[in-house]
């Protein structure tokens, strides 16, 4: 039986879409903490980039899972979702209420619902993904996984080849989708969970992407991207932001080209977002003037 007087608190929604804003006021009303669900604000190494809360953010409510690993530590959705279950059972000793912000589906899927156990994969399975990889790179991943699997392929951050390669390991090792495997069934917590995605004009998100992209040119993406080119092979750097500025420093393109593609794969990114956004109808639309709705229909859960 779920404790309704605990709630986990769900704030989604596309990139540049204002969720930590939105988040740290619900906290502060709410007199609570936040669980970032951004799967590269993680990294300790990347903030510009990933635009993780600023030092004056983590100062107005406490933050979990924000640079708290290395890129080259290894961390996938099933240790998140370990972890980020084991510290709401603390966190719920004290709170009534915790609130969970990021823009990566999958991880916050996972909390809210669990994760479908997949098939093991043989090695000689593990090695033919990687020298696919290899030898066509990331393109010949996303026209595999689309030929196998287009459904998969529909939703995945097709630029993410970690989930890409999963996706494939499974299809190869037993010649059925992976989205076979992907059961639906949702694991019992024993929390009430409360959801919503943030709402925005199209082109006005297009406006936030691009003024985002720019300030972050402004607050040194550049060196940060140059500091960690030495490691660019790690997979945590294939990441929008990064991996255009690579391209840069390796001659394949201008400074104001890599930018421009920046501005252009962050679009297609948060288009994604907005496809697995709405397939879940377990969300609750809002915009930013929304702030205060929220607060009161969540404020019933806040302890007296």
């Amino acid at each position: 039986m779920s404790d309704k007087n605990k709630t986990l608190i769900v704030i989604a929604g596309p990139t540049a879409s204002g969720k930590t804003a939105f988040a740290i006021e619900l906290a502060k009303a709410l007199d609570t903490v936040i669980l970032s669900a951004d799967s590269r604000q993680f990294y300790k190494e990347m903030s510009i980039g990933t635009a993780a809360p600023t030092a004056e953010e983590l100062r107005q409510a406490k933050h979990y899972f924000v640079h708290h690993i290395s890129i080259e530590d290894k961390y996938d959705v099933a240790d998140y979702e370990q972890d980020v279950i084991q510290l709401l059972d603390e966190l719920f000793k004290t709170h009534d209420v915790v609130i969970m912000t990021g823009g990566s589906g999958l991880f916050i899927d996972a909390v809210c619902n669990g994760i479908d156990a997949m098939p093991d994969v043989q090695p000689e399975i593990r090695e033919k993904v990687e020298k696919l990889y290899q030898d066509k790179g990331l393109h010949g991943m996303q026209e595999a996984l689309q030929r196998l699997d287009p459904d998969y392929y529909a939703t995945v951050d097709q630029q993410n080849p970690r989930r890409l390669q999963r996706a494939l390991e499974v299809c190869y090792q037993t010649g059925q989708t992976f989205t076979s495997f992907r059961s639906g069934n949702t694991a019992q917590r024993d929390f009430d969970i409360k959801k919503y995605a943030l709402l925005w004009d199209r082109q006005e998100l297009i406006k936030r992407i691009d003024r985002r992209v720019d300030l972050m040119m402004e607050q040194g993406l550049l060196d940060e991207a140059k500091a960690l080119y030495p490691k660019r092979q790690l997979n945590a750097l294939n990441t929008v932001g990064y991996k255009e500025l690579f391209a840069y420093f390796d001659g394949d393109c201008s400074l104001n080209e890599a930018v421009e593609q920046i501005k252009i794969h962050t679009r297609q990114y948060a288009k994604r977002q907005m496809t697995w956004l709405r397939k879940d109808t377990s969300y609750q639309w809002v915009t930013s003037d929304d702030l205060e709705e929220v607060i009161r229909q969540t404020k019933p859960f806040k302890k007296a």
